[in-house]
């Protein structure tokens, strides 16, 4: 629930996919407010299949990524709060939203730039969310 770029290869599928299984989403993203509306703009139907959005200027987020709070305070104001971190599932696109997400002790699977030069540890790595198989962590298969 992160920064992922609607236009990355998958997404719109996954996204798909995972809501018509019922499964809770969200964003959370290390943009303010209005950074956030003009990046997503003109991806409002994927953006309101989310649950909810929680932003870098949100009250409760006091320090942001590779901090764990934006993380820790999506998980929180889900509908129905995931027992454990460990049942949440990051996917991510930049170092530091790796590094917040693993400090939350939720899995992570990190698309990342391919221009990036170091590539922090995630649960995994794909060059691709068409390359994700959800069924690899307990979600539905496609």
């Amino acid at each position: 629930s992160s920064g992922i770029n609607a236009e990355y290869g998958g997404a719109e599928r996954l996204i798909n996919h995972l809501r018509k299984h019922g499964i809770p989403m969200c964003i959370a993203t290390g943009s303010s407010s209005k950074d956030f509306e003009l990046k997503t703009h003109s991806h409002k139907d994927l953006v309101g299949m989310m649950e909810f959005t929680v932003r870098s200027d949100d009250p409760e987020v006091k320090h942001g990524k590779p901090h764990p709070d934006i993380f820790l305070v999506a998980k929180s104001r889900f509908q129905t709060p995931p027992a454990s971190s460990a049942n949440c599932l990051v996917l991510e696109d930049a170092p530091n939203g790796v590094k917040a997400a693993m400090a939350a002790d939720m899995k992570c699977v990190m698309v990342p730039d391919p221009r990036l030069e170091t590539i922090p540890p995630a649960h995994l790595v794909l060059k691709s969310l068409e390359e994700f198989s959800p069924q690899d962590f307990g979600l539905p298969p496609f």
